[in-house]
């Protein structure tokens, strides 16, 4: 238990943090219910078009909370530093295990769910091992025993969505930023599009995902937006851009040097992948 004035002083540090980073939203249209509505681009800048069905299409449209909503972290408290714009209506469960890569895990393994392209859900542990949601969804659960991992047979045919989030709490167990950088592809910086993701393997890496594209046609600049979760497990957030205010919440492709640099972590442009 935290003492009560911790409390009263962590929510109030929280809350003007998030003020601070709200103020010069000017994108922000706090009506909006998802992605789409809720952020739009620049003057001279449209949306890019995603195909109807698409992962992109998909984290357009996820819906999100109030506007003015801050992240908690899995235990209830808020969290300190508030560097979003908007936070995702996706539960963060109750134990500290939906992190930075969980989070980018969640939202590809959420979208395919939807779709029921359950053979498509697979996700390797940190040892190689492929942890198959279509087993899982089978009645088999994983057995682990120090660096050795099996399945064995436990129960019925279940596709509720209850037991696939076991599924996935299992996943964040045993996977991580180590894992998933290996499992995705290369792809080059100006190549980008919604869906791939910032990532740096290590023991802390970190994980960001590009949630929406927008391009102006005369010049062909492209911007971006991106959503994270981080340690302890936490919300599912949109982030602000620290390093150009007057863009915020957008980034730009367009801009010199490796470095991507995001509130919280530090990227290079060789750091994008693709699932």
């Amino acid at each position: 238990m935290y003492p009560k004035q911790y409390l009263i002083l962590l929510c109030f540090l929280s809350a003007l943090n998030f003020a601070a980073c709200q103020k010069n939203s000017a994108f922000i249209q706090v009506e909006g219910t998802n992605i789409e509505t809720r952020i739009k681009p620049p003057v001279g800048f449209e949306r890019i078009a995603t195909a109807p069905g698409s992962f992109a299409a998909y984290l357009r449209k996820i819906t999100l909370k109030p506007a003015g909503t801050g992240v908690f972290l899995y235990n209830g408290l808020p969290k300190l530093n508030q560097v979003h714009v908007a936070v995702m209506d996706i539960d963060v469960g109750n134990r500290d295990l939906q992190q930075c890569a969980d989070a980018v895990m969640r939202l590809r393994a959420d979208y395919l769910f939807a779709q029921k392209r359950y053979a498509d859900i697979h996700f390797n542990f940190t040892n190689g091992f492929n942890c198959s949601y279509s087993k899982w969804r089978e009645g088999y659960r994983v057995k682990v025993s120090g660096n050795q991992v099996s399945w064995y047979k436990k129960g019925a045919v279940d596709g509720s969505y209850k037991t696939f989030r076991s599924y996935l709490d299992m996943v964040y167990s045993y996977a991580g930023t180590l894992s998933l950088e290996k499992e995705l592809k290369p792809v080059k910086y100006n190549e980008m599009t919604i869906g791939d993701v910032l990532i740096r393997g290590g023991s802390p890496g970190h994980a960001v995902i590009v949630v929406d594209m927008a391009q102006n046609p005369k010049t062909g600049e492209k911007l971006f937006l991106l959503a994270q979760s981080y340690m302890p497990a936490q919300d599912i957030h949109i982030l602000q851009n620290p390093n150009d205010p007057k863009l915020s919440p957008w980034y730009s492709t367009n801009t010199s040097g490796e470095a991507v640099l995001t509130p919280e972590w530090d990227f290079v442009k060789g750091n994008l992948r693709r699932f």
